[in-house]
């Protein structure tokens, strides 16, 4: 139902004050109620400001309608719920204490421009689904309120006038649309303005963005004196005490205008909720569309806690006449987090929506830019800081200033600023302070607008600045790039520039690949590029700045620099860095990649100091700087090139070019890369790309000349300057550093000379803390350039270096080479002099020491670990040149061994006079022995109680077989032999035999430790076997003494007693035998058989005829007894001692040459003597036991019963081999035996029997490995002269210990391994020797002289093992280190480097065999006193 309340024109007339004011009843009512928004928060972190005064009190409003005449139900108070349409003509005020409900479907709407309904209700509002309010105005206050989903409240082109003093509409008839948030747009461009100074209708309402509460403006027309504009959008207006539901759409756009008529702009909406708001609604205050799109309106929210998902809409309208220039944005504000938001809905304008001045207590906390929106700062001056950040996002752009007003400076302050395909334009100089700046296919562009009072721009961001996907910051003035963090170019197409580029106080830079960092900008001629700045050209002295840069880093363009680094820990280069001047100062490294490049190629003087001169037709030689250019050529003409100028030794000069300004083609020279300076070097530069500084090439096709390409041009530009000030630098295999001269015209212009490179070096450690300052693998190029056609090229430049400290030379002072010192400062390899040739020993090689040689003498080593400082000698060398020289030290040490032996012998004569004095012989038998007979009685000593008055009752002596070794102990035979078969019992004595040999084996320990001392130390093994049988005879005789109860005896009283069995054993226990007693109670008048009875008698050999054990005949008192019976005793001691001497020269291994005299001697010397007594003596051979052992002896027998010759062929009597089974077996049983311990082979045939000269022949020997050593070591004659030999031994002993420890000594200076193997192949067989001679020596006694002697000898001869192992140590040194001889060695230094390797090994090895001989001469003279025992006179012999 249509419902008219008043007339409108009665009605507007008298509201129009009042509407403005309809807010403060609201705010009045909820004054008390708490509100977020109305909270100043920010009071507490801004500066105090004075109170606002009171607001003025409230218009007045006509009366309220009633529910009644809203046609609705209930009461305002309570509850109305309207149900029915209404139109209004005019404006409309509801109020009450209740809730406000407007059903669905129902309308309440007033067409009349700028018409308002406000409805304030103390309860609940809601518009419910279909539900629609259309007016100029809506303005509703409530406790809650609920817009229902599809509900509307539409406000779009229903605007009241705009306020006053604004120009939100445009004049004119260009169809321009209308402004509000943003400017209006227009489609008719003005060739007398820049278009950014062109638009439609203009923005306002600024001040009241948080709270907007203007209409939108009209739009212009397109015919004079006819309105074909779309109106301005409307007002709405929601505040509630608690929430809202926002589901509706609210709507306040300008109307559109069509073709003839610009859009109008939008309107204003505004929401506030103390509480919540929810709801998914559509908010729009977008321009109308039509010839030029109408300027967006502004919104504003303020809610605490929003739950919506509402959707805003403040862009312009849309541009029929010019579609890439649409309305500029309105504005969205929302007011609790205090952020701005203009968005253009992604429609292209060129349109700007105007920023004003920012608050500054509260500050905005973020502002964002987006989807082509396009803002504007136009004020001279303005500072724009937010808490939080600016986001410039998906097209946008922001301005600062006006293209016509260049001299505007500008601040914007805030967290951070991001930017997204979006671009930042300023007009003037910026002062941007952030903490992060992030960019990606964005721009920042800065135009000073050639301005020389504010020229720069200050851009600090202090965490993080990123340039990605070609993004730019360009400016044409001066650029100072500060922060704290890292600055990174992360890709292609990045670029910071500007003609004086400044970036400071980074942690870290980053050029990435394709990225560029240029100063100043490459010349374009383009108007808007500020003057390039001025190089010092001219100017013969070097600018006081690149050596000593100012510390502060600002930017100055009074300054050298045109791009400068400054104060950064690190630079990473992997695109490039550009410029005239180059700086990195207080930088701590810099590395540049492969891909990377620091350049001033080309950037230098066109003109300088070594500019080339030129002919009038332009043609030149080329610039000069390090090197002269290259003359220029013409016509047959040459014409001088740029001469050389600046400091090698600290260079710091552009570079020069050829011909001027006016010559077409003109070419520059190098700029300068300056790395550090005197105060502040660099860490660390390492160089995987490249330092360019070269002179410009002339370019082809430079000009043209009636019409035709022309290449007459000047020559090419010098080369420029890299100096660098560095500590520590690292070239690369594909680095390159490079001031080479450019190309000269091809018409014959010169090539520019090369440039300078200079690398000084700062705090150069010598001495232990030198460390290389340089790694040099790539390039360093200062090459004159190419002369064109027949011009001539430049020279080359100079590459120098800080003069070195003494020790290195060069131009990275490395150390001198070894053998070489320098003890000057300087860099020239000449410095460095050659060591003194008489300071090295032979044996050394120089060594380079850290820092360098700086004084003489150098330092060396020697050129093995064997060798000792300080002259390389081996620690035997260090002992023989310490004591003069090997001649000098042979004297000393000859005569100390001298000096020595003689007190050593005097000392051992005083020790053994006593002993050494000829003893008597006891009585035997009641006859005394002559003196001249101790050997013997050495032999004559039995290991067992020989009494005389056992000789009547002795019956048998049986022998044991073996030779008492571990692998053939003594065993008896089982049977008994006749002589006892009747004193014993068969049965009990082979019992007993068992026991016997039983108890006579060893244990299998006990020749294993045998076997192992063998092989390591044959003395030792010797010592062993020896106390070995020691204890088994022992056992024998305490077995046989005491445990064995004499069972097998037939006599009671022998079994009684214990007397019948004597166990008893030679010297050298190799031999052993068991006597049988009679006890007396027998009754046999046979017994015990006489001499004769007793024929023929066996008396075996005691040992085996080795050295140490030679054959003995063993003559005990109870023998000598039985014999006495026969043959006076004294005969029969002169006999055995004689036949004792014969048989200690039989050699085993040599029987058949040495058993021959001894027959001789028995044929000669006893057998005649004992003729006269019947009794005869011959040299037999005894059956061979089991394993081949073989014991030889003599046979005793009468004759005058046989007729023995000596010189038959073979002896076989029956009788004796019945009578002594035990020594000689019968023929049957004969068989081929190994006699003598392996050594003597029986022929098949024998079996025992005397032994000639025939039968010795047919004796087969098996050699051992001994044999050899039977060659140096055996049994001699005496030779007397004892003293004289005992002096002899001593000094060679002496000898042996001294060439021992030298040996040993020397062995150490080969190696550790020679040592050990030397000593060790027979662990400690060359230091036995000595103590074991000097126990010889001083041992008291000829017996116990002579048996330690022999051991003594025994020692000595295996230590030749020790000293062959040498010998062999010796040579394979030799041969191994040949390589290593040294010409000024001489040949007497006893070096087992040189040919005398052998000398003390053939020295030891001498030593030892005269000692073995001199050791048989000395046993020889203690057991062999009585020199007629070897008399040649028979009857000297029997008579001494």
């Amino acid at each position: 139902m249509a419902f008219t309340l008043h007339n409108h024109k009665t009605l507007s007339l008298t509201l129009y004050y009042t509407f403005s004011f309809l807010l403060f009843p609201l705010t009045s009512n909820s004054h008390h109620d708490f509100s977020i928004i109305d909270s100043d928060f920010n009071s507490f972190y801004s500066d105090y400001t004075p109170p606002s005064p009171p607001p003025p009190p409230p218009e007045p409003h006509p009366p309220s309608l009633s529910c009644e005449r809203l046609n609705g139900t209930g009461s305002l108070n309570t509850s109305c719920d309207v149900n029915s349409s209404l139109v209004f003509s005019g404006d409309v005020y509801i109020e009450g204490n209740g809730s406000l409900n407007i059903l669905p479907g129902v309308n309440l709407t007033c067409f009349v421009l700028g018409c308002v309904i406000k409805v304030n209700m103390s309860e609940g509002f809601s518009l419910q689904n279909g539900s629609v309010i259309v007016a100029g105005t809506v303005s509703i206050a409530s406790r809650n309120a609920s817009l229902f989903e599809g509900s509307l409240i539409n406000v779009s082109g229903l605007a009241g006038m705009p306020p006053a003093q604004t120009s939100g509409t445009p004049t004119g008839t260009q169809g321009a649309g209308g402004g509000h948030g943003g400017r209006g747009a227009t489609c008719v461009s003005d060739n007398t303005k820049l278009p950014d100074d062109v638009w439609g209708g203009d923005a306002y309402s600024w001040s009241t963005l948080d709270e907007p509460w203007s209409y939108g403006s009209k739009g212009g027309t397109t015919v004079k004196n006819e309105s074909y504009g779309g109106e301005g959008g409307g007002r709405i207006w929601l505040e509630v005490v608690d929430s809202i539901e926002v589901s509706a759409d609210l709507l306040a756009n300008g109307a559109d205008g069509g073709m003839k008529g610009g859009g109008g702009s939008g309107g204003s909406i505004f929401i506030k909720a103390h509480n919540r708001m929810t709801g998914g609604g559509r908010i729009s205050a977008i321009g109308g569309s039509g010839f030029a799109g109408g300027g967006g309106g502004r919104i504003s929210i303020h809610v605490f806690s929003r739950h919506d998902n509402t959707n805003f809409f403040s862009h312009g309208g849309v541009s029929l006449g010019c579609a890439g220039n649409a309305g500029a944005a309105g504005t969205y504000y929302d007011a609790v987090p205090r952020s701005l938001t203009i968005c253009n809905h992604n429609l292209s304008t060129q349109t700007d929506t105007l920023i004003l001045e920012f608050p500054k207590a509260p500050l905005w906390t973020n502002i964002y830019i987006q989807n082509q929106a396009k803002a504007l700062f136009p004020l001279y001056w303005s500072r724009v800081q937010v808490s939080g950040l600016i986001r410039l996002t998906s097209g946008a752009a922001l301005g600062f200033g006006l293209a016509h007003y260049g001299s505007s400076e500008f601040e914007l302050m805030a967290e951070e600023l991001l930017m997204s395909d979006s671009v930042i334009k300023i007009f003037g100089a910026l002062r941007m302070s952030v903490k992060i700046h992030l960019m990606l296919n964005s721009k920042i562009l800065i135009d000073a607008n050639d301005d020389s009072i504010i020229t720069t721009s200050i851009l600090e961001a202090s965490n993080l600045v990123v340039l990605k996907d070609s993004s730019i910051i360009h400016s044409n003035a001066n650029l100072g790039v500060h922060g704290q963090g890292f600055l990174n170019l992360s890709g292609p197409g990045n670029l910071i520039e500007a003609q004086h580029l400044v970036l400071s106080l980074f942690y870290s830079i980053s050029v990435g690949p394709g990225s560029v960092l240029r100063g100043p900008l490459e010349a374009s001629g383009d108007d808007n590029m500020t003057s390039t700045p001025q190089l010092y050209c001219e100017h013969e002295n070097c600018p006081v700045e690149l050596l000593h840069p100012p510390e502060d880093c600002n930017v100055n363009s009074s300054l050298a620099f045109t791009l400068q680094i400054c104060r950064v820990e690190d630079v990473s280069v992997e695109g490039t860095i550009t410029g005239s001047v180059l700086h990195f100062h207080w930088v701590r490294s810099v590395e540049v990649e492969y891909s990377g490049v620091i350049s001033a190629s080309g950037l230098g003087c066109i003109g300088g100091l070594g500019k080339g001169r030129y002919f009038e037709n332009g043609i030149g030689g080329g610039g000069g700087h390090g090197g002269y250019g290259g003359d220029g050529y013409y016509n047959g003409n040459f014409i001088e090139g740029g001469t050389i100028y600046g400091d090698a030794d600290l260079p710091c000069e552009l570079g020069s070019g050829s011909g001027n300004d006016s010559i077409a083609g003109a070419t520059a020279g190098g700029g300068i890369i300056v790395m550090g300076s005197l105060e502040h070097s660099l860490l660390h530069l390492t160089l995987n790309g490249s330092l360019r500084s070269d002179g410009e090439s002339f370019g082809e096709d430079i000009r043209k000349q009636d019409g035709r390409a022309s290449s007459i041009g000047p020559g090419g530009g010098s080369g420029g300057t890299v100096l660098l000030f560095v500590q520590t630098l690292a070239l690369r295999d594909s680095s390159m550093i490079s001031t080479v001269g450019g190309q000269g015209s091809p018409s014959g212009g010169g090539g520019g000379g090369g440039g300078r490179v200079h690398f000084h070096w700062s705090n150069v450690p010598v001495g232990d803390e030198y460390i290389p300052l340089a790694s040099v693998e790539g390039s360093i190029i200062t090459g004159g350039g190419f002369g064109g056609g027949q011009g001539l090229p430049g020279k080359n430049g100079s590459i120098s270096g800080k003069a070195c400290p003494k020790g290195l030379y060069g131009i990275f002072c490395e150390e001198c080479p070894v053998g070489t010192y320098k003890n000057v400062s300087g860099s020239d390899r000449a410095l460095c002099h050659t060591c003194p040739s008489h300071e090295l020993p032979h044996r050394a090689l120089y060594i380079s020491v850290r820092g360098g040689v700086a004084e003489t003498p150098c330092p060396y080593k020697c050129t093995s670990d064997r060798y000792h400082m300080p002259n390389c000698y081996t620690a035997f060398e260090e002992l023989v040149y310490t004591f003069g020289g090997p001649w000098i030290f042979g004297l000393i040490l000859l005569g100390l061994l001298i000096v020595l032996a003689i007190v050593l012998s005097v000392a051992r004569m005083k020790c053994v006079a006593v002993d050494d004095l000829p003893a008597l012989a006891p009585a035997r038998n009641d006859t005394r022995l002559n003196h001249s007979f101790p050997f013997l009685e050495s032999l004559n000593e039995i290991i067992e109680t020989n009494r005389s008055e056992e000789s009547p009752s002795h019956v048998h002596r049986l022998y044991f077989q073996g030779p008492n070794t571990f692998s053939e102990p003594w065993h008896l035979p089982h049977c008994p032999p006749e002589q006892v078969k009747d004193i014993v019992y068969e049965d009990a004595f082979n019992r007993f035999v068992d026991e016997i040999n039983s108890l006579a084996t060893y244990q299998w320990w006990e020749g294993s430790i045998y076997s192992i001392l063998c092989v390591s130390a044959y003395p030792l093994a010797w010592s062993w076997l020896q106390s070995c049988r020691r204890k088994k005879l022992q056992k024998l005789r305490e077995f046989v003494r005491s445990e064995y109860d004499h069972a097998c005896l037939r006599s009671c009283r022998s079994r009684a007693l214990y007397e019948g069995l004597k166990v008893a054993a030679t010297s050298d226990m190799m031999l052993a035998y068991m006597d049988f007693f009679l006890g007396g109670d027998e009754k046999r008048s046979d017994l015990p058989p006489r001499l004769h009875q007793r024929f023929p008698m066996s008396i075996i050999f005691g040992g085996d005829g080795s050295y140490i054990s030679p054959f003995s005949l063993h003559s005990d008192n109870i023998l000598t007894s039985i014999m006495s019976q026969s043959v006076p005793s004294t005969i029969w001691y002169r006999l055995v001692a004689g036949l004792n001497a014969q048989l200690r020269l039989v050699r085993r291994g040599h029987l058949k040459i040495t058993f021959g005299p001894v027959i001789s001697w028995l044929d000669v010397y006893a057998n005649p003597k004992l003729a006269s007594y019947g009794v005869r003596v011959d040299l037999a051979l005894c059956q061979p036991t089991a394993s081949g052992y073989c014991q030889f002896g003599i046979v005793v027998h009468a004759t005058e019963n046989e007729n023995m010759s000596s010189s038959r062929e073979g002896y076989d009597d029956s009788r004796v081999a019945e009578k002594q089974s035990g020594f000689l077996r019968s023929p049957e049983n004969s068989a081929h035996y190994l006699i003598s311990n392996d050594h003597l082979v029986m022929p098949r045939r024998m079996s025992g029997g005397i032994l000639n000269g025939k039968i010795l022949r047919t004796l087969k020997e098996r050699k051992s490995i001994y044999y050899p050593f039977a060659l140096i070591m055996y049994n001699t004659k005496p030779v007397g002269h004892q003293d004289l030999v005992g002096l002899f031994i001593s000094i060679l002993l002496l000898g042996d210990f001294i060439l021992v420890l030298l040996t040993l000594l020397q062995m150490y200076s080969l190696s550790l391994v020679n040592f050990f193997l030397v000593l060790f192949v027979l662990p400690l067989g060359m230091l036995f020797p000595f103590p074991s001679g000097i126990s010889a020596l001083f041992s008291p006694g000829p017996r116990r002289s002579a048996g330690l002697a022999r051991l003594y000898a025994v020692w000595n001869l295996t230590s030749l093992v020790n000293v062959v192992v040498a010998f062999i140590c010796g040579f394979i040194h030799y041969i191994v280190h040949s390589h290593d001889k040294h010409s000024n060695i001489q040949s007497w230094s006893f070096s087992m480097d040189e040919s005398e390797w052998w000398m003390l090994p053939s020295g030891l090895f001498l030593c030892k065999i005269i000692q073995a001989r001199l050791i048989d001469c000395h046993v020889a003279n203690q057991e062999i006193q009585d020199l007629s025992l070897y008399s040649s006179d028979t009857n000297v012999f029997w008579d001494s």
